[in-house]
């Protein structure tokens, strides 16, 4: 048998998957701005700044607009200019000489 039951970081009780989708439904905001960094966080491949935070706030805000929908997410990520603005670590021929080499 699997414990489900735990509490979240502010005391709130969660004993299974349908009280802990409703927490984070009451933490829409919180929840959708947290994954937001840990998105982008993973497609600058560095963490986040404080510069970064502007972003983050207006992506989150944007997707509510759009009913928090996946995909409101990942174009506001894509349309940063965090991520437009990013450089590539190592150059095409490097990878394409390591994939060639298998």
């Amino acid at each position: 048998m699997v414990d489900t039951a735990g509490q979240l970081v502010d005391g709130t009780p969660v004993d299974g998957p349908i009280a802990l989708r409703e927490a984070l439904m009451d933490r829409s905001d919180q929840f959708v701005r947290t994954l937001t960094e840990k998105m982008l966080t993973y497609a600058l491949g560095r963490g986040m700044e404080p510069y970064d935070m502007p972003v983050v706030r207006a992506i989150t805000k944007d997707s509510s607009e759009n009913d928090y929908r996946f995909s409101s997410l990942v174009m506001g990520i894509v349309n940063s200019m965090p991520f437009r603005s990013r450089r590539a670590t190592g150059s095409a021929n490097g990878i394409e000489g390591a994939v060639a080499a298998q």
